[in-house]
């Protein structure tokens, strides 16, 4: 009687689950697709296996990418009194989502444009404004957590109007915001300081797309340092210029906070 050797058998056995494999592929692509593919969080977004390590980014800065997910904003901790003052104030003006497309020249672009107002006296901000000096953070919806967060950045001073061009800087070196006016400010996100699992054309998408709450939309922080502002404020204010805060703040969507 003919016997097959033991190799034989793991040879046909090997055949017999490839085929096996395969039939189970053809008939039911979605559960190989999700056997397959990498797990995935609540958002649909690839989940991350642990935190990644911080990166320089090629226009100066850091890509603060050992954040991304984490849930603990959107409001940074005050580094002194004043940063809740409104004068002087950092106001939210939007932001903006370009994507040229392959056809297209140019790559794809996330700016944020606010604007710094004062109310009593004038402020003198040296250009390149906050140079350096600038934090940005988007965080994601339902607490996704961050979504991209960048340190160290420059704010361009614009001109009204759109498209925003770059204001021509004083021959004095400072831009003057004068009481009652706006200084427009618009800073770019770099695209390696977006976290993975999303692009630049798509950091400050809502989810879903389209929705009319804003709570279903990211929340974008950011905040610029000058050691002008500190000064304005004890000016102001007739306090100690060492317990004042240098940093304005800027939350794009914060619940009012109730003082009792």
């Amino acid at each position: 009687m003919f016997r097959l050797s033991p190799r034989s058998w793991l040879i046909l056995a090997s055949c017999a689950v490839v085929l096996l494999l395969l039939t189970v592929s053809l008939s039911f692509p979605a559960l190989t697709s999700a056997l397959t593919s990498p797990w995935r969080g609540p958002t649909g977004r690839p989940a991350l296996s642990g935190p990644l390590p911080d990166a320089p980014l090629p226009g100066g800065g850091t890509a603060l990418l050992s954040s991304c997910g984490v849930d603990d904003g959107p409001r940074p901790r005050a580094r002194g009194e004043g940063e809740r003052d409104r004068d002087p104030e950092l106001v939210f003006g939007g932001y903006s989502a370009v994507d040229p497309g392959t056809r297209t020249p140019g790559r794809p672009r996330f700016t944020v444009h606010v604007s710094v107002r004062t109310v009593d006296r004038p402020l003198l901000l040296t250009a390149p404004v906050a140079g350096g000096r600038v934090d940005l953070d988007v965080y994601g919806p339902r607490g996704e957590g961050r979504r991209a967060s960048a340190r160290g950045l420059t704010a361009t001073v614009v001109e009204d109007g759109y498209p925003s061009r770059p204001a021509k800087t004083p021959a004095s070196g400072a831009f003057r915001v004068r009481p009652g006016e706006s200084l427009r400010l618009d800073v770019e996100l770099p695209a390696g300081a977006v976290c993975p699992g999303h692009t630049v054309a798509d950091v400050g998408s809502c989810s879903p797309e389209g929705t009319n709450d804003a709570t279903l939309c990211p929340v974008l922080t950011l905040a610029l340092s000058d050691p002008a502002i500190r000064d304005h404020r004890a000016a102001v204010t007739g306090r100690d210029p060492a317990g004042l805060s240098d940093r304005l703040v800027m939350v794009s969507l914060e619940p009012e906070i109730t003082r009792t």
